[in-house]
This record gives structure tokens, C-alpha cells and sequence, in this order.
């Protein structure tokens, strides 16, 4: 519990350092080594199936530059992305057609751009959202209620949880855990609109509810990654956390859902 506390305060202290004390493109590099690392882990865990290093130099290259894509690039940045990622599909079929072998041809290419869709990409849209008009306090907000389901989550589930959620890919996590945690949610996110007056009510309860529901789905979706890999932990790089991923697993969800919602009520 004591390396959990260190570990988590050192974090928050990083991104609220990045979000409201230090210059606007820090927020895109912090976001950037995030990203790194996260598909690091990734790329880790699937070399237990031997996956060669030149796609996970590309996989891990390819989403620490998504950020400052974003960043240069935003009054015109989907269309930037798409060639982007064009150009990452591309860049590993030349890579196969290198190799010495066609097996797992089809595999390969698909669980790099997968793990570069999936964590680059989704985690891309907190950066995104930094940009927008008040973007540090919808960050901020956005962060606020997707944490807020986490812990609320463990505190619920690991006093009152009895009945299982869905074992085979999360022995921990019970049906208690996942009402407290969408209810910690929704609480958090009514709380947050006293420094978001702008927010309607609505906005603020519907953005609670679609929150607490995909920040779930988004922990649930990294726990059946980890099973399917057999490993607990995405990694130890973060003592009492595990991982970089099993930080963002939460965010990787909840931040393309929030900008969808900022984007229709904007």
C-alpha cells in the first residue's frame, strides 16, 4: 500500500504539473512517453510469442509520434492521422517483405497496428481534448471522474464484492465493484461542474454516465489483453501499480468517448 500511495501521488503530481503548471506542448510530450511506454508493455508481453523487435520498434515509434502529430497539426489533424497511418500499414508490409518467412504474415501486421490504434490512438485524444477551449480543466474533469470509477470500484468491490463479474477475465472485479465504481463516477462528475459552470446538467450527468460506463469497459478490455498474454501485471515499472497500461487502461476508453461527447454538445 505505501509503494501504491508513492507511486500514485508521483503520477498525479506529474500530470497536474502538465496540465496546469507547465507550457501546453508539455502535455503533448508527457502524453508522448505514456504512450512509449504503454506500447512497450504491450510489445513485452506479446514477445512471449516471439514477435520480432522491427515491428515493435515501428508499433512503438509510430504511437510516441501520434501526440505531436495532434500538436502541429490541428485545425487539420484527421486528415493528417489517416496518412499517418497509412503510411504505418505501409511501413509494415516492407518490414515483411524483409523477412525470410510469410508466416504469421497477417498477425503480425495486425497486432501492431492494433496495439498502435489502441493505445496511441485512444490515448491521443486526451491531448485532443488539452487543446480545446478550457481544455486543462476538461482534462482535468475527464481524468477526475474516469479515476474516480477506479477507485470506486476497488473500495466497493474489495468490502462488499461477493458476486462475480466476469471471472474468466478478471477474478477480482465484482458486479459491487462495478455499481460503486459507476456510481463514484457520476458523483465526481456532479461535483466537477461547481469549476465547470459552462456545463449544463445534462451534459455533465450524461458525460458521467457514458464515463463510469467505458471506464470499466476500458479496464475490462486491458484484463482480458493481460489473460489472453497470462501475465498479472502489464508490467512492474510502477511500484504497487504494475504498469504504465494498467494506468491507462481506464483513460484508453474514456478519452475518445468524452471528445465524441464535447464535439456533438460543442
Amino acid at each position: 500500500m505505501l509503494k501504491r500511495s508513492i507511486t500514485s501521488i508521483s503520477l498525479i503530481l506529474i500530470v497536474i504539473a502538465s496540465i496546469f503548471a507547465l507550457p501546453v506542448w508539455t502535455f503533448g510530450v508527457v502524453a508522448s512517453i505514456f504512450i512509449g511506454l504503454g506500447l512497450y508493455e504491450f510489445f513485452r508481453m506479446e514477445a512471449k510469442k516471439i514477435f520480432p523487435l522491427s515491428f515493435a520498434y515501428v508499433g512503438v515509434l509510430s504511437g510516441i509520434l501520434l501526440p505531436y502529430i495532434t500538436y502541429f497539426y490541428r485545425p487539420t489533424g484527421g486528415i493528417w492521422e489517416a496518412a499517418f497511418f497509412i503510411l504505418v500499414l505501409i511501413a509494415l508490409f516492407i518490414i515483411q517483405f524483409t523477412r525470410k518467412e510469410n508466416k504469421n504474415a497477417v498477425n503480425l501486421i495486425a497486432v501492431t497496428l492494433f496495439a498502435v490504434f489502441y493505445i496511441g490512438w485512444f490515448f491521443t485524444f486526451l491531448v485532443k481534448i488539452r487543446f480545446l477551449a478550457d481544455g486543462h480543466k476538461l482534462v482535468a474533469y475527464l481524468l477526475l471522474v474516469t479515476k474516480a470509477g477506479d477507485m470506486g470500484a476497488y473500495l466497493v468491490g474489495s468490502n462488499f464484492g461477493k458476486r462475480k463479474l466476469i471471472p474468466r477475465i478478471s477474478p477480482n472485479k465484482s458486479v459491487e465493484g462495478a455499481i460503486g465504481g459507476f456510481i463514484f463516477s457520476i458523483a465526481c462528475a456532479l461535483i466537477s461542474r461547481y469549476y465547470l459552470s459552462w456545463m449544463s446538467f445534462s451534459f455533465v450527468l450524461i458525460s458521467g454516465v457514458l464515463i463510469g460506463i467505458f471506464a470499466q469497459l476500458g479496464d475490462l478490455a486491458e484484463s482480458l489483453i493481460k489473460r489472453d498474454y497470462e501475465v498479472k501485471d502489464s508490467s512492474v515499472f510502477l511500484p504497487g501499480l504494475g504498469g504504465m497500461l494498467d494506468v491507462m487502461d481506464s483513460v484508453l476508453f474514456t478519452a475518445p468517448i468524452f471528445y465524441i461527447c464535447l464535439t456533438i454538445a460543442g
